[in-house]
């Protein structure tokens, strides 16, 4: 198991606001932690980690059905915290979610039992999970929102300008598979909505590549 080193720790967004012994504390209970891709780090409610960091790499949070269907909820980037991982101390939290890791991946993890006692005694560890709760359930919120009242055509123009303009490239090298994950579409519609596209001159397909021939075009659609 890799080591906590001091800089993963003050990376933490609530890190000054510790008093020395409540860090010392920290130093102590926390894990660092190195996931390989397709890595799962939670998955029900037997296991309850605590607060995540993610160092580098990427983290996908999605719901899986009784049927074994995935929605995909949000997905968290490097210096992203996470404390859906830490239901069982923020009692409100009572949907179930996952994790997975998207890419190699390392994560800081504050063990529950010293975060329920961070939360507990430390009104600014307390403000930033309920925070975070909060932001989580909004992005759950609009997920649905989007899955409910979006065209899939629409879902699919959204993720292309968004990840492409967060990306600043106009070539986003990521597979149909990938991209219906991302945008909670089977891969089998979205690869029939990328042949649509192409035919209209809105985006131009290769293996393994998604290129915008026609950023206006793809706005129209929204």
């Amino acid at each position: 198991m890799p080591a906590v080193r001091e800089e993963d720790l003050v990376r933490l967004p609530y890190w000054n606001d510790l008093t020395e012994d409540e860090r010392d504390f920290v130093r102590r209970s926390s894990e660092r932690r190195h996931c390989r891709k397709g890595d799962y780090l939670m998955g029900d409610k037997t296991e309850c980690l605590g607060m995540i960091l993610v160092l580098s790499g990427e983290l996908r949070a999605f719901f899986l059905s009784e049927e074994g269907r995935e929605i995909t909820l949000f997905h968290l980037g490097a210096g992203e915290p996470c404390v859906l991982s830490a239901s069982c101390v923020i009692e409100q939290l009572t949907f179930e979610t996952h994790l997975q890791a998207q890419c190699e991946t390392e994560i800081l993890i504050v063990g529950a039992p010293i975060f329920r006692r961070l939360t507990e005694h430390n009104l600014h560890v307390r403000c930033f999970s309920f925070e975070r709760a909060t932001d989580s359930f909004s992005d759950v919120v609009w997920t649905f929102q989007e899955i409910l009242f979006r065209r899939v055509d629409q879902r699919l123009a959204r993720f292309l300008l968004d990840e492409c303009a967060r990306l600043g490239t106009k070539e986003l090298r990521m597979t149909h598979e990938q991209i219906a994950l991302r945008t909670n579409t089977a891969r089998e519609v979205a690869a029939r909505m990328f042949k649509r596209f192409s035919a209209e001159g809105l985006v131009s397909l290769r293996r393994g590549a998604i290129r915008i021939e026609d950023e206006e075009g793809l706005r129209a659609l929204l």
